[in-house]
C-alpha cells in the first residue's frame, strides 16, 4: 500500500477494482484549505482516460508491472501477435490494448506491459520515435511559405502524416509516436 505522496507517471494502480496507469499529475497546495492530486488515469482495459482528484495522503494501491521487450510480428482476425526476444514465447493482443498501431511495422521491438501478478499484458508502448519511409506524397507548391505550410503524406504502414513541403515520396522520415508529429528526414 502506498500514499498519493508515491504517485509518478506511468504507475500502474488498482482503484474501483480495475487497473489505471497514471498519464500525468499535479500536486497541488491551495493557500486556504487541504493539499489534493489531481490525476489524468487511463483506463488498461477499455483506454478511456478519466480526471481524477485523491486528497493528499489518501491510500492507493500499486500494481506490479513489467515491462518486456517483444517484437511485432504480424496481425490477423484475432489481433495483434507478438514475440518475446528473450524466451519466444507469442502473445496476441486486442486491438484495444495497442496504441498507435497504424506506425507499428513488423519486425519492430516495442515494449509491453505485463502484470506480474497473473502475468497477463495490460498495453503495448511504441518507441518514443520511428523511422519510416513515403510511400505517397503530393508535390509541394512553391511560394506557399507564409505560415510554414504542411502537406499530408502516407508512410509505409498505412499512417497519415503531416510534414513540411519539402518532403519527397521514398524519403524515410522520424515520426513522434505519442503526437503523430514530422521530427526530421533520416539519413
Amino acid at each position: 500500500m502506498a500514499t498519493t505522496a508515491d504517485i509518478k507517471n506511468g504507475l500502474v494502480i488498482n482503484y474501483n477494482n480495475d487497473l489505471f496507469q497514471i498519464v500525468e499529475f499535479l500536486h497541488v497546495k491551495p493557500g486556504k484549505g487541504p493539499a489534493f492530486v489531481r490525476t489524468k488515469l487511463r483506463n488498461l482495459t477499455t483506454g478511456r482516460v478519466i480526471d481524477n482528484t485523491f486528497n493528499s495522503g489518501v491510500a492507493i494501491y500499486p500494481v506490479r508491472v513489467e515491462r518486456r521487450t517483444f517484437q511485432f510480428l504480424y496481425k490477423d482476425e484475432t489481433g495483434y501477435n507478438f514475440m518475446d526476444n528473450e524466451t519466444f514465447d507469442q502473445i496476441t493482443l486486442d486491438e484495444k490494448l495497442v496504441e498507435g498501431a497504424d506506425l507499428m511495422k513488423e519486425g519492430q521491438n516495442v515494449e509491453i506491459l505485463i502484470n506480474t501478478e497473473t502475468e497477463a499484458p495490460l498495453t503495448m508502448e511504441l518507441p518514443p520515435f520511428v523511422e519510416l519511409e513515403v510511400t505517397y506524397a503530393e508535390p509541394g507548391i512553391r511560394g506557399d511559405t507564409a505560415n510554414s505550410p504542411k502537406k499530408p503524406v502516407e508512410v509505409e504502414t498505412g499512417a497519415k502524416i503531416m510534414v513540411p513541403l519539402f518532403i519527397e515520396q521514398g524519403e524515410k522520415i522520424r515520426i513522434d509516436t505519442r503526437t503523430y508529429d514530422y521530427v526530421e528526414r533520416v539519413k
